[in-house]
């Protein structure tokens, strides 16, 4: 059996990962592909319950090492539990955040540094990494102002502007540093822009 493809979403807030994920799963189920929608922090019972932990509450809940700890464990039974067999039984799994974030949240923005994420994902997960991570990039302003009208108050949504600015610029670096992986799409366009772009690259890519 041909193993499943890995495809996780990326930015900072108000990117719309979400929507955009949605309808990449409209497109694969619309050629009969078998797939798998998750996310991050999340995905499993235990995942979720960290979920809570992570994203409710004050700003200066936790420290980023007590942030980065909690999601890896997240991520460790989100393996293993859901998107590993999912691959292994030929599934395309379409993740809503995975390892990047933690790179760029508690690694970049939060000032822990790469190499403590990147030791941390390879002693627990082996480094496993999607086949192709969609970063969608906008302004570090419109997107917290997205996230406002939607009525977001979650943690990290009220870190502020200069560490919402840090995170973007952790995000670019990632995409310039893996560009076999990552495709940046400016998500300051429409929905329907946005999509096409995401459309075009999941179709040339993997030849749907």
């Amino acid at each position: 059996m041909e193993k499943g493809r890995f495809i996780s979403f990326e930015g900072g807030e108000g990117g719309g990962k979400t929507t955009q994920l949605s309808r990449l799963a409209g497109l694969l189920k619309s050629k009969d592909i078998d797939l798998l929608e998750t996310r991050e922090p999340g995905g499993t019972p235990q995942g979720e319950l960290l979920r809570d932990l992570l994203v409710r509450g004050e700003i200066d809940r936790w420290q980023p090492m007590s942030e980065l700890l909690m999601m890896n464990a997240a991520r460790v039974e989100h393996v293993h539990q859901v998107i590993a067999p999912a691959l292994a039984a030929g599934k395309w799994v379409l993740c809503d955040r995975f390892v990047d974030s933690s790179y760029a949240y508690q690694g970049i923005a939060g000032g822990l540094g790469l190499k403590v994420v990147q030791d941390l994902h390879t002693l627990t997960l082996d480094g496993i990494l999607p086949d192709l991570t969609v970063l969608l990039d906008l302004p570090t302003e419109a997107g917290l102002e997205r996230a406002a009208k939607r009525g977001g108050d979650a943690r990290f949504e009220k870190k502020g502007t200069e560490f919402h600015q840090k995170l973007r610029d952790g995000f670019l670096k990632l995409a310039a540093d893996s560009p076999e992986r990552y495709v940046k799409v400016d998500a300051s366009q429409s929905f329907d822009v946005v999509w096409k772009s995401i459309e075009a690259e999941v179709v040339s890519r993997f030849s749907l």
